[in-house]
């Protein structure tokens, strides 16, 4: 049977990576902390690899007791889906997002454990806010202003987020045969997923707020379309050593998501709230030090400030189409309707 590793498997997409590889007929192996949550890894064919990839002696001595499980070999795949998007320090980034994913592939290396493809799960967020000039004139069939990022575009990351995501990539990039390919999805949402939650929840609560007056472009993307990418990046001859965006295909105005969420909801009365970005960077700022003091994670941070406050979130996913066959199938309304239901059932709403 082929055997994938999915680490971070206890998270939102982990856990969606891994269903749907049990679901391909592999044999699934969930890498995460000792300890970490299972409670979306229920079911019972499920192996699990408890991996430290803060600490590299460690990690290496859990990977050989692993490789011995497997009888001397290593995994057909590996997905690296584990990674830090909340940290009460900078550091802390580093040490998860970039360290970790360097201490992974060192290991596997040294151990003779080198899987025939390594998919790292990075972000758009590496790109930080580029192209944010307007480039034409918004028309009823063009209401676009903005010009896509490209992956040939340099990156300028506006985050310690995405700062130590590109590290990690960088770093893969100078190994010497190993097959790497890295997806770097935008906002990704669906059931499970936390934060873009706190936005039902808000509008539930009759209230939107959004922050900047320049025109804001977005893109997303379901979860599922992310596992799409995932499992047909596995064999993908053209992906090795490649990097690509995944969205939806579509770009949307900063009021299209809460109003989709608001259709959801039953149409309660909602108001929006449009703040300036000095209101945001005051209250991000205020709220970062106070929850740092108190060692309390906070949404509202100087991180979440630059992300609220870009701009541009376009993407060229030609590239993944091209090279991958990706087919993006969840556009946002479908997507939207799918969480929505998904936080009622499960109680969230």
């Amino acid at each position: 049977m082929t055997t994938i590793l999915v680490t971070g498997a206890s998270g939102f997409i982990g856990s969606y990576i891994c269903q749907e590889g049990l679901e391909k007929g592999f044999e699934v192996w969930a890498g995460m902390r000792r300890g970490s949550s299972k409670q979306y890894l229920q079911d019972e064919r499920l192996r699990f690899a408890f991996l430290d990839m803060e600490r590299p002696d460690v990690l290496r001595r859990q990977l050989e007791e692993l490789k011995a499980q497997m009888g001397g070999r290593g995994w057909d795949y590996v997905v690296h889906a584990a990674g830090a998007t909340k940290s009460l320090k900078r550091e802390g980034f580093f040490r998860t997002n970039t360290e970790g994913t360097k201490h992974l592939t060192d290991a596997l290396i040294a151990l003779g454990m080198v899987p025939r493809r390594f998919v790292f799960v990075s972000s758009l967020s590496i790109y930080g806010a580029i192209r944010e000039e307007a480039v034409r004139t918004a028309t009823k069939d063009n209401p676009r202003i903005y010009a896509p990022i490209l992956d040939s575009d340099t990156p300028r990351p506006n985050t310690a987020y995405g700062e130590s995501k590109l590290e990690a990539e960088r770093y893969l990039a100078t190994l010497k045969d190993f097959p790497y390919t890295i997806l770097r999805p935008t906002g990704v949402y669906g059931p499970r997923e936390r934060d873009y939650f706190l936005m039902a929840q808000s509008i539930r609560q009759h209230v939107d707020f959004a922050v900047g007056y320049r025109p804001q472009e977005l893109t997303f993307v379901y979860v599922m379309d992310v596992v799409q990418a995932v499992f047909k990046a596995l064999d993908a001859p053209e992906a090795v050593g490649k990097g690509y965006f995944l969205s939806d295909g579509e770009v949307y105005s900063s009021r299209r998501f809460s109003d989709l969420l608001q259709k959801e909801l039953g149409n309660p009365w909602v108001l929006h709230i449009k703040a300036p970005l000095w209101f945001l960077r005051m209250v991000c700022t205020v709220s970062g030090t106070l929850n740092g003091w108190m060692g309390k994670l906070t949404t509202l941070n100087m991180d979440k400030y630059h992300i609220l406050k870009q701009r541009n979130w376009q993407c060229d996913i030609g590239p993944a189409r091209r090279d991958l066959g990706y087919d993006p199938q969840w556009p946002l309304e479908k997507g939207v309707k799918a969480a929505v239901r998904w936080y009622k059932e499960a109680g969230w709403l």
